[in-house]
């Protein structure tokens, strides 16, 4: 059942991708990186092949060489997602053919584009699978020149935005380089908003009872602190716990309803691992 929806998150991920590109991007030959931006620009070049067909075959050859290259370090998440994509593409540029934007206003296409994208990118790498293309790219540049990650995928993307830049002209290369930088902030937005989790610390005489709450009702791991007032030079107790926001409006309530006077503390957390979140 957790791989079932490990897969649906990831197909739901990819058809919001998907539409960004299609409906957004594409029409307006924004460029913005990746394999997608690769077929677009070849795609110019050769207008009989669509950029599904071209997607497909980009495809095709980088996995090969994947595999010949750094072996099995994709994972069959990562196929999925990646030839899913390239199958949605081609289904809506073969059969609705949308051959102009949405919108006459670039920048509209652009911003709307890659928030869509960037958003169905987030779920997709919530699930420890990415879309291939220039992935692939970044892991040989990685392996063999000894570049970070993160380095090589912007090579990668800054090469397809100057050959965009020859097939589309500077204006649109600019705007997809812009792009590419909106696509890197929107997908690290995305990602924290999933896995995003409360740090909350309870302070109150009815300690006992609220760490019961949070272990038995929220089934969530609690610790307690002793710590001095330093008003009253008093010993207090401080409960403390990680959980998500709808287990802390659970919380909020029942404490308010045993300890009006107790003092909460609440920060917001990154990420988490251990029992009970990822691993």
């Amino acid at each position: 059942m957790s791989q079932f929806k490990n897969y649906l998150a990831i197909t739901v991920g990819v058809l919001i991708v998907a539409l960004g590109i299609c409906f957004f991007l594409i029409p307006a030959n924004l460029a913005t990186g990746g394999i997608t931006g690769l077929s677009m620009v070849i795609h110019d070049l050769v207008p009989s092949l669509s950029i599904g067909q071209i997607l497909l075959v980009l495809n095709v050859i980088l996995f090969a060489v994947g595999f010949l290259t750094i072996g099995k370090e994709f994972g069959a998440k990562t196929i999925y997602a990646s030839f899913l994509l390239t199958g949605t593409i081609f289904v809506f540029d073969t059969f609705l053919e949308i051959k102009t934007p949405l919108v006459d206003d670039l920048l509209v296409n652009l911003i709307v584009g890659i928030l869509i994208q960037g958003v169905g990118l987030g779920i997709v790498f919530n699930q420890e699978a990415s879309t291939g293309g220039t992935d692939i790219i970044a892991k040989i540049l990685n392996k063999y020149f000894h570049l970070e990650i993160g380095k090589s995928l912007l090579i990668a993307d800054f090469t397809v935005v100057t050959l965009a830049a020859y097939s589309f002209g500077i204006d649109l290369a600019i705007y997809a380089f812009l792009g590419i930088v909106m696509n890197g902030l929107i997908i690290d937005m995305a990602i924290e908003g999933f896995n995003q989790k409360l740090n909350v610390s309870i302070i109150s005489n009815e300690s006992d009872i609220i760490q019961r709450f949070i272990v038995e009702k929220l089934e969530r791991g609690a610790t307690i602190y002793t710590a001095k007032g330093a008003y009253t030079m008093r010993d207090k107790e401080i409960v403390t716990s990680v959980m998500d926001k709808k287990e802390f409006i659970r919380l909020k309530g029942y404490v308010k309803g045993v300890d009006p006077n107790a003092f909460v503390m609440v920060s917001n957390v990154r990420e988490v691992l251990g029992e009970g979140f990822y691993k």
